[in-house]
């Protein structure tokens, strides 16, 4: 029998018994003594990464805007004052994206103040608010009623135009109300026209919806004010252009600020 032979003998041998698989590159002494079968380890230092502790939560959030405080703004004594602190404000990220600053439009001794929700990109892009589609139709509406952009004065809620024309969210609006309160205060009109859901409920400080409270007076207060104002809340224009059919309850609210202009 050759060597050839008898290996391959062996192989059959070694598949009959189970074993199918090479352990080791080479064939091992099981005779020998158990040290020299297991090499003695090598063990070398090796250097630990360096731990990573979390950060602490107050590096991981986000520190808040500093708003405003009453006291702060009680110092803006002029329109020109209030907007340079609005100019300098760094509490609301709408001034990041925004063209322009819309601060107001109209006539600062009129009677009426009308306080609008937030620009839109007209707006935006000429720095006064209601130019667009939606001040179109707010200048013909108040000119039923005899009033012009130099019988009313006119602002919003946000004076930054949030990206996309979205509604403003509420960490915005609480960032922006101190403004507008002041503004109010330092026009301090006879009337105060709330034009749309979110300049009624951020004013009026309420959840009900623009269809509930429209068209109601209501008195308007606030810590600046020597007295309250009569105040009303009525639909934005966009609205109106979406929902027409609401048009004769708009007009309603226009008869009950003319009457009330009448009997001032």
């Amino acid at each position: 029998m050759t060597i050839n032979q008898k290996l391959v003998d062996l192989l059959r041998w070694y598949q009959d018994l189970g074993i199918s698989v090479a352990v080791g590159g080479g064939p091992a002494n099981h005779y020998a003594p158990l040290r020299t079968l297991v090499p003695k380890a090598s063990f070398t230092k090796r250097e630990e990464p360096p731990i990573k502790r979390p950060l602490a939560a107050a590096a991981l959030t986000p520190s808040p805007p500093v708003l405003p405080s009453r006291l702060d703004l009680s110092q803006c004594e002029t329109l020109g004052a209030l907007r340079r602190a609005l100019e300098d404000f760094e509490g609301c990220a709408l001034k990041k994206t925004a063209t322009n600053l819309v601060f107001a439009d109209g006539n600062p001794k009129a009677r009426v103040m009308l306080v609008g929700e937030a620009p839109g990109a007209d707006e935006d892009r000429q720095g006064f608010p209601f130019v667009g589609v939606s001040g179109q139709l707010l200048d013909r509406m108040l000119a039923t009623i005899g009033l012009d952009r130099t019988s009313v004065y006119i602002t919003n809620i946000i004076p930054w135009r949030p990206p996309g024309n979205r509604q403003p969210t509420p960490q915005e609006i609480a960032a922006c109300k101190p403004f507008v309160e002041r503004h109010i205060e330092l026009i301090h009109p006879e009337i105060l026209v709330l034009v749309g859901g979110i300049a009624m409920k951020t004013l009026f400080n309420t959840n009900d919806g623009i269809m509930r409270l429209r068209g109601t007076w209501k008195s308007y207060a606030s810590p600046g004010l020597k007295s309250p104002i009569k105040a009303i809340a009525t639909y934005h224009p966009s609205f109106l252009l979406r929902s027409p059919g609401q048009k004769a309850q708009s007009w309603q609210d226009l008869l009950m600020i003319k009457r009330a202009l009448g009997a001032g």
